[in-house]
């Protein structure tokens, strides 16, 4: 029972480590390939205008991409989501290790599999509860901007 025991949490934190590495990734990637935008458009405005770039349209279209970008960001929230997905797959890289080498709380533990279950699940549950609250953070602020705007 307990080698059951024992797959079962190996596989749920190999799982874990997997979905966590890839969305920290790919948050990490789209916050920077918008914030790269946003900073190359924000420069090439004012550069545009000095040249003297006479049509004013294409100017107003660049401009108007920033604040597009810059909505999507915060809507979407890639910047926190990279940093919270990679602390919690840094943290079950942690326990992973700690328990094959059976250290820390895993030394002493009766049962380091189950252990090891009740930790996992700990740190997932911890980190969507971070998540549902930046989720309604966001959401507030935004909530808040609108409402303030005339």
């Amino acid at each position: 029972m307990d080698r059951d025991t024992e797959s079962v949490a190996l596989a749920r934190l190999e799982d874990q480590i997997t979905w966590y590495d890839r969305k920290s990734r790919s948050n990490q990637r789209t916050f920077k390939l918008l914030k790269g935008w946003t900073i190359l458009i924000g420069a090439a405005v004012p550069v545009l205008v000095a040249v003297g770039w006479s049509d004013a349209r294409v100017v107003a279209l660049l401009t108007a991409t920033i604040a597009v970008v810059e909505g999507l960001q915060q809507l979407n929230q890639h910047q926190t989501n990279w940093i919270l997905y990679r602390a919690t797959c840094e943290a079950l890289k942690h326990e992973k290790y700690l328990y094959l080498a059976r250290a820390g709380p895993y030394a002493t533990a009766a049962n380091p599999a189950t252990l090891l279950a009740e930790r996992i699940e700990g740190l997932v549950s911890q980190e969507h509860a971070r998540w549902t609250s930046g989720r309604e953070e966001s959401t507030r602020k935004q909530t808040d901007g609108q409402l303030q705007t005339p």
